[in-house]
């Protein structure tokens, strides 16, 4: 069975400035979502219990072979890349057409595995996206999942309470961070993910189009505005006491 997980590169959120309420991403280094890696530790782990085999895949510019490699190192068995320059800034539907065409070209495909949202935009759109492309059942926000002959028992994590549900396999299924801690490559690991297979494939080769224009913008991505609190004073008398007494009001914003 081969186990599939999606991997996005986004800006280091550590990096990042706020420049006129907007994030400044002029030279950040990129990495792997925290999220991610909690969905490749997951896949890891099912791998281990059913003798399947771990696949990343990530869609973007040339950049992304370098994140690709820390995830081959943390448990990643082989990488699939599809390689534009177009990719890098495209929206969702975009992102989930390519996806779709690149695992319809593996065989034996068990499970799909997202991070519930990518750290840079968290849209959480593409893990459906691919699902409906692929015709294949979905299942979001799960906190653990157990593959059993060819069901998927999954555990969702809901606001106030679990659900468990089963669906067939082949399935996409969207996790939270909670699923399982990221795991830390060993040096031994960090060699080994050198030699790795990573096939990488181009646009034309998936027979995807790029549209000319996008279906989703991004109007505005502002920080909220900052308010300072004040301290409202009723009175002369009010006043006098608080000096007298060298402490610190109720503070109400005004």
């Amino acid at each position: 069975m081969n186990i599939i997980v999606a991997m996005k590169q986004v800006p280091d959120l550590h990096h990042i400035r706020i420049r006129n309420r907007e994030p400044v991403l002029d030279d950040i280094p990129m990495v792997l979502g925290d999220i991610d890696k909690s969905a490749l530790a997951a896949a890891v782990e099912l791998k281990e219990t059913t003798q399947g085999r771990v696949i990343i895949m990530s869609a973007g510019n040339r950049k992304i072979r370098d994140t690709v490699k820390e995830a081959l190192a943390a448990g990643g068995d082989e990488a699939i890349l599809i390689e534009d320059d177009d990719l890098a800034d495209e929206d969702s539907s975009v992102i989930a057409g390519v996806l779709a065409a690149a695992i319809q070209r593996i065989g034996d495909v068990g499970i799909v595995v997202f991070g519930e949202g990518s750290a840079d935009n968290y849209s959480g759109r593409v893990f459906s996206a691919v699902a409906a492309i692929l015709g294949y059942p979905q299942v979001g926000y799960a906190k653990r999942i157990e593959l059993n002959d060819s069901l998927a028992r999954v555990t969702r994590s809901l606001e106030d309470s679990d659900e468990i549900i089963e669906v067939p396999l082949p399935a996409v299924i969207s996790v939270v961070s909670e699923i399982k801690e990221p795991r830390i490559p060993s040096v031994k690991n960090i060699l080994k993910a050198r030699k790795k297979p990573t096939a990488v494939y181009h646009l034309n080769e998936l027979c995807v189009e790029v549209p000319a224009e996008k279906n989703i913008t991004t109007i505005s991505n502002l920080a909220p505005v900052s308010r300072r609190k004040g301290i409202v004073i009723t009175s002369v008398d009010e006043l006098a006491k608080i000096l007298k007494n060298d402490r610190k009001p109720d503070r109400q914003a005004q």
